[in-house]
C-alpha cells in the first residue's frame, strides 16, 4: 500500500474515533476476583472519591462536576462532589489530566 493510501486510512480511522477519544471518564480499575472491598479498586478512583481523566481542551469544569456528582450518587456515597485537586500529565496521552473530587452530602438550600 502506498504511503498516501496509508495516510488516508489512518486519517479516516482517526476521524471516526475522534467523537469518543476525548470523552472524560471516571478512572476506576478493579482487581478481578477480589472479595475484600478494601482491595477491590486499584485505580485512583474510590467510591467516595471519584477521579476523572479528561483533556482540558475539550472538557470544562461544569462537565467534570456533572460526572463527579453522578458518580457520587451512583456509588451512594453522597449527593455532591467537592473539587479536591488536579494533577497534570499523569493520565493517557489524549486525556492527560486528572480531576480529584470528594463525595459529600450537601443539604438542599430550600430546607
Amino acid at each position: 500500500m502506498s504511503s498516501q493510501k496509508s495516510f488516508l486510512v489512518a486519517l479516516c480511522v482517526l476521524l471516526l474515533s475522534s467523537c469518543t477519544i476525548f470523552n472524560p471518564y471516571v478512572d476506576r480499575r478493579r482487581n478481578p476476583g477480589v472479595a475484600d472491598v478494601a482491595h477491590l479498586y486499584s485505580g485512583p478512583s474510590k467510591p467516595d472519591a471519584p477521579v476523572i481523566c479528561y483533556n482540558p481542551l475539550f472538557t470544562g469544569k461544569t462537565k467534570l462536576q456533572e460526572i463527579a456528582d453522578a458518580e457520587c450518587i451512583k456509588q451512594g456515597t453522597g449527593n455532591y462532589a467537592e473539587f479536591d485537586k488536579k494533577t497534570y500529565f499523569d493520565g493517557k496521552l489524549l486525556l492527560p489530566n486528572h480531576a480529584h473530587y470528594k463525595c459529600v452530602t450537601k443539604r438542599n438550600e430550600k430546607e
